[in-house]
């Protein structure tokens, strides 16, 4: 069904055809005879994995991105994902980059955006995750400061951000990696990262103590580090007790790239990002020695790249721009290629 519906939302701007899907997926979650019939068509096989302290039915998430407000959460849970992560958030509204700001590569299965974390803000989203839960779905929050806060100040929109959300996600995931934010990744070196993730774990203890459970605290890394620039960031975020690494966001990259679209600015996601993601995954497993579970997520557009992922250490994965090419029918493609002995995939 996808196959058909491509080359139609193909014709539309690609932030309109996004929309429009999120606004359809959204529609499903809310009307249960709708999304029983999604859940039975494009749930694959579960195997339950148990990291960070929580236990995921299945290995394959939703990275963030897709879901920045809050919106269609309910409806993209039942496409069969393990975990769900939703976001970027920032604390206050705000437009992002001015459009256009997303732009498909067919040819190359990739896409380039420099959207700079446009959304409606943290109450917002507080809102609409505050209602009940989908059973067993494990929800996680990426957060990341306002474009106006200047970075010397960033921790305090972070440390705002785990305070509202600290009670409503399974985990929080520290965005320090977009590339459409001025300035945003130079948290990534060892001072700023250490200083940022001292004053979060100290707020994390906090509201454990009021919650009574553990908030697992995820760094999101960029594949653009340099082996030292990556040994300095791994050593900050091991020596203040954070629980894991999402590898990793988009590129700066353009290598191979022949599309006219390669010169427009912002980070590329997609099949070329997969070998570079996958290389950043193997030596975060070498170098941390096992002792930082890894969420492996860039460029996994077949069953394959997820199992390759999964193969290089990761202990669970996240798609995105794959469903724009493959369609929701990915996440099921892949559980039954890992899990189902009767898959012919």
């Amino acid at each position: 069904m996808y196959r058909l519906i491509r080359p139609w939302l193909f014709r539309l701007d690609a932030e309109r055809a996004h929309g429009l899907t999120l606004q359809t997926i959204r529609l499903a979650g809310n009307l249960p005879g709708l999304s029983g019939f999604v859940r039975g068509w494009f749930n694959g096989p579960d195997r339950t994995v148990e990291v960070f302290g929580l236990k995921f039915n299945n290995p394959v998430g939703l990275a963030a991105g897709y879901d920045k407000d809050g919106l269609g959460w309910r409806g993209l849970a039942c496409l069969g994902f393990g975990h769900i992560e939703i976001g970027t958030v920032t604390l206050q509204p705000q437009a992002g980059n001015p459009k256009p700001r997303i732009f498909r590569l067919p040819n190359e299965q990739a896409v380039i955006n420099r959207m700079g974390f446009p959304g409606q803000g943290a109450s917002v989203v507080a809102r609409r995750l505050s209602p009940k839960r989908t059973h067993g779905l494990i929800l996680g929050v990426n957060i990341g400061k306002n474009k106006d806060t200047p970075l010397e100040q960033a921790d305090e929109d972070y440390l705002s951000l785990l305070k509202i959300f600290a009670s409503l996600a399974d985990y929080l995931a520290i965005n320090v990696s977009s590339p459409n934010t001025v300035g945003l990744r130079r948290l990534q070196t060892r001072d700023a990262l250490e200083k940022l993730l001292s004053a979060l774990d100290t707020e994390r203890k906090q509201q454990e103590t009021t919650l009574g459970r553990h908030v697992p605290l995820l760094v999101k890394l960029a594949p653009d580090l340099s082996d030292e620039e990556l040994d300095d960031a791994l050593a900050a975020i091991l020596g203040q007790g954070m629980d894991g690494v999402i590898a990793t966001n988009t590129t700066m990259g353009r290598a191979g790239i022949r599309s006219s679209l390669v010169r427009e600015t912002g980070g590329l996601s997609g099949k070329p990002l997969f070998p570079i993601s996958l290389a950043m995954v193997r030596k975060i497993v070498q170098r941390a020695e096992g002792n930082l579970p890894v969420i492996g997520v860039g460029g996994i557009t077949t069953p394959t790249d997820a199992r390759k992922m999964l193969d290089a250490g990761a202990a669970l994965v996240q798609v995105y721009t794959g469903l724009i090419y493959s369609g929701p029918s990915l996440v099921r493609k892949i559980l039954e290629e890992l899990y189902d002995p009767q898959s012919n995939h």
